[in-house]
């Protein structure tokens, strides 16, 4: 039987609920108990109750933190490339398969969040080759 683990963290909207995981009972049934609530955006770790983390509780949660922000920052990027997916996917549906009333339903959205997005796009584009030049000139 392998090992459970020390720690468990319960993922939330923005980081997680922490525990320590406890079979040192006469029953040698699993105890959660609740140490700490993590929230993975602004960093903030709350001890539960009057629970005080330890250096070793507190380092656990920093690692996790870490990497629970790498998966997230990876999960966003695949989801960016997902949408390039989707919008091709969308263009080939629009020209191949969409009513009229199909269209007539999703145009003016689609046409608002492109032309949004487009206009992210090229001033973030238009800042990066500015910051180029500079970073060139200097």
């Amino acid at each position: 039987m392998t090992e459970l683990p020390e720690y468990y963290f319960r993922i939330r909207e923005n980081g997680a609920a922490v525990f320590r995981v406890s079979t040192d009972n006469r029953q040698r049934r699993i105890e959660m108990d609740e140490i700490a609530v993590v929230n993975v955006k602004n960093g903030n770790v709350k001890p539960h109750g009057a629970h005080d983390l330890t250096a070793e509780e507190q380092a656990v949660i920093a690692d996790w933190m870490e990497d629970r922000r790498a998966v997230l920052a990876e999960r966003d990027l695949d989801d960016i490339h997902r949408a390039v997916d989707y919008l091709n996917l969308t263009t080939h549906w629009a020209q191949s398969r969409a009513s009229d009333a199909d269209l007539e339903e999703v145009t003016d959205r689609l046409l608002l969040a492109m032309h949004d997005l487009r206009s992210v796009l090229v001033r973030k584009k238009a800042d990066r080759l500015m910051a180029g030049r500079d970073d060139a000139a200097e």
